[in-house]
């Protein structure tokens, strides 16, 4: 006897123990018959913006989320009316299968939505609470049990309404993040200026950066680690995946390069246009966001010189590159206007010593201020 295709599909595991997503937008509607692996909804983790396919045909009946509600992973997603296929597997991303996590270990289902049809569950005093704050209760998807309205829900709304909005997407993961890494991290941060006046006006800034980094870790290995600050243990990286900062519109997302000590200087430059530019569009695969051993910002274009920056662990060092401008410096014939790109490295002090730091930073500039 053939299996009765599941009525409600969840929101799958999305891969690298992430708990939840945010609801970008649907593809579908309510009535609309789909089939197999179509694009139902577009779901935005902290990483990336994954598409979901349908795990089967049939006709919706109620989408459950609505846009720009964060679901918690195996949280109901969309109900069906009718269908024959079914696809029980259905897992967005690389990682392998786990199941959706116990009912009491979930997140707060705050994507949850209350059928149009049903009076929103409140207590009376959240909807006298609700009343003087001047907000609508038929907004607000509840977060307490089977979705019934809280005092958080009531005080995160009136917040929103007073211009107070949540972050999200990547603004919401660079936060947490930079919060993480503010917690365990003991940084201290070397700055040195490199003299890139024999460099030609169209010289690839980022890519020669780059390059010298490479040229740093081959000098100092220690700057190329992962530390483990539970554990009190390092391992040198053999290869340098490097970690790109990249600034959006929306915040600052982190793609990596990986294997960029393998790659030649005009080869290094053309990798990093393809990967800023899909990091820009929000077309980056997941493996392209994780596994970072140094990393490396070049805020110089924007504006700014010197700069104390995060460290993210694992990691335990990062590259500044700021405003090439004009100094006056002394040179063998006297004193001249030379062109002088600040270097900021900020390091983990537990794993890396200040010999180490400043041996890395040494052959990055001496990298640097070769012609070519």
């Amino acid at each position: 006897m053939a299996e009765e295709p599941k009525r409600v599909f969840p929101l799958p595991d999305l891969g690298e123990g992430l708990q939840d997503a945010e609801i970008v937008a649907w593809h579908v509607a309510e009535g609309d018959h789909v089939v197999a692996d179509q694009p139902l909804v577009s779901v935005e983790t902290d990483k990336a913006v994954v598409e979901i396919p349908s795990p089967r045909a049939g006709r919706i009946e109620k989408l459950l989320a609505r846009p720009h509600a964060r679901v918690p992973i195996g949280a109901p997603l969309v109900a069906f009316t009718d269908g024959v296929e079914h696809d029980p597997g259905a897992i967005v991303g690389e990682l392998a299968e786990s199941a959706p996590a116990p009912a009491s270990t979930r997140a707060p289902a705050q994507a949850l939505v209350p059928p149009a049809t049903l009076r929103p569950r409140a207590a009376p005093a959240i909807r006298a609470m609700a009343a003087d704050r001047g907000i609508d209760l038929a907004t607000i998807a509840g977060t307490g049990t089977e979705g019934e309205i809280t005092r958080a829900d009531i005080e995160r709304a009136a917040q929103q309404k007073a211009g107070a909005e949540p972050l999200r997407g990547i603004r919401r993961a660079m936060a947490q993040r930079m919060e993480e890494a503010g917690r365990a991290v003991v940084p201290a941060t070397v700055t040195e200026e490199a003299d890139v006046h024999a460099w030609p006006p169209d010289a690839p800034v980022t890519a020669r950066l780059l390059a010298a980094i490479i040229a740093g870790c081959r000098a100092e290995p220690a700057l190329n680690a992962a530390f483990d600050g539970a554990a009190q243990t390092r391992r040198l990286n053999a290869s340098v995946h490097a970690g790109i900062a990249v600034d959006t519109g929306e915040g600052l997302i982190v793609p990596v390069l990986r294997d960029a000590d393998r790659l030649g200087e005009p080869a290094l430059a053309a990798a990093l246009r393809d990967l800023i530019a899909a990091a820009r569009a929000r077309s980056l695969a997941p493996e392209s966001l994780r596994g970072a051993t140094i990393s490396l910002s070049n805020f110089g274009s924007l504006g700014g010189m010197f700069a104390a920056l995060v460290v993210v662990p694992p990691q335990v060092a990062i590259l500044g590159a700021g405003r090439i401008r004009p100094v006056v410096v002394e040179t063998t014939a006297g004193f001249a206007a030379r062109r002088m790109l600040p270097l900021s490295l900020t390091f983990d002090h537990r794993a890396v010593s200040g010999g180490e730091a400043a041996r890395f930073i040494t052959a990055v500039k001496t990298a640097l201020e070769r012609p070519s």
